[in-house]
């Protein structure tokens, strides 16, 4: 049976790539944000929308796939909402995209979902009417905590990821069907070229850092994998550590380690200051490639046109933003041991 797949909030293509792996097809990526374009169409083959989801018509998603016998409707909606970093506080028209996604899937009527957010999203009465929705029109739904880790994504990263289905139960393979093996950051990024702050290697555009103030080089100067701020003379502390509100925060301003997995890449991972992303041995914070390949794009994933200046905040938008390649995978995966099953049965 054919199957066909719909990216909505497609990003740069993390999601699109990883399905593609697996040799499913993905018809389209949708997104709002036009700086998409490029990522997603240079290193997929499915094509890029630029669309709001909240307010494209059913009808358009439905002749994209045509005759196709499954669909499959994924999705990955703006997490900042939901995540733990906001704590609850931001309420914006970013709520309302979750909503977006249930009318499409209410007037489409695909018969395969997806779903990847962050675990907090679990907490809200909004998923508890997401997934209230799905099995009111039919399907069986699956949900699984994934720890990225246990698939070999090299990164300290929970995710919820859901699965849906109106053809029977689905659920997400595990880590040991997946058969990943335990990944650091010394196996991910351990053979790049060594760069300086604020520089860019020659041959890669992409393996670029950001520049260090004067205090932030002496700051990362006198960090140790796996130490914090609280380890530096104290010269060096910024007034706001050293407020009793503020001790609290020893994950900012550190290096990494060697051999133990990232922390969580964020779209600010770029930046010493904004939390374990410096270098392990390098004085600088992550380059833009070390922090795609820590989310399991390959090397080569292009995110910007070779003649075309790299803009760092964007780019590390989308590289924070996106659905782990791997992690796409192991969404392709058990959505082909589903239909494979499926097709046992018969």
């Amino acid at each position: 049976m054919s199957l066909g797949a719909i990216d909505l909030f497609c990003g740069a293509g993390g999601l699109t790539h990883g399905l593609e792996r697996e040799g499913i097809d993905v018809i389209a990526g949708i997104d709002i944000d036009p700086i998409c374009a490029f990522p997603y169409e240079a290193n997929n083959l499915s094509r890029f929308v630029l669309h709001d989801v909240a307010k494209i018509d059913a009808a358009k998603l439905t002749e994209a796939w045509g005759d196709t016998e499954v669909r499959l409707l994924a999705g990955c909606a703006p997490c900042q909402p939901f995540s733990k970093y906001t704590q609850g506080r931001m309420r914006d028209e970013r709520w309302s995209l979750l909503n977006a996604f249930s009318r499409l899937i209410d007037e489409c009527a695909p018969e395969l979902v997806t779903m990847e957010n962050v675990p907090e999203l679990k907490r809200h009465s909004i998923h508890e009417d997401f997934v209230s929705q799905l099995k009111a029109l039919g399907y069986e739904v699956s949900e699984t905590i994934v720890e990225c880790l246990h698939y070999g994504i090299p990164q300290q990263r929970k995710r919820l990821v859901l699965l849906a289905s109106k053809l029977g139960p689905i659920e997400l393979i595990s880590a040991s069907e997946f058969g990943a093996k335990a990944s650091t950051v010394r196996d991910v990024i351990g053979d790049l070229p060594p760069i300086a702050a604020g520089q860019a290697h020659s041959s890669d555009g992409l393996h670029r850092s950001s520049g260090l103030s004067e205090i932030n080089l002496r700051r990362i100067q006198a960090s140790r994998p796996g130490g914090s701020w609280s380890d530096w003379d104290k010269s060096l502390v910024a007034n706001c550590h050293q407020k009793e509100q503020g001790k609290g925060y020893r994950s900012v301003y550190g290096r990494m380690e060697w051999d133990k997995p990232a922390p969580t890449i964020t779209t600010q991972s770029f930046g010493f200051g904004s939390g374990r992303f410096g270098h392990p041995a390098q004085d600088r914070a992550l380059s833009l490639r070390e922090a795609a390949m820590l989310q399991t794009f390959p090397k080569n994933y292009k995110f910007a046109p070779d003649d075309r200046r790299v803009e760092m905040k964007n780019i590390g938008r989308l590289i924070g933003n996106a659905v782990p390649v791997t992690l796409g995978q192991v969404v392709g995966r058990s959505v082909i041991r589903h239909l494979g099953g499926l097709q046992s049965e018969v």
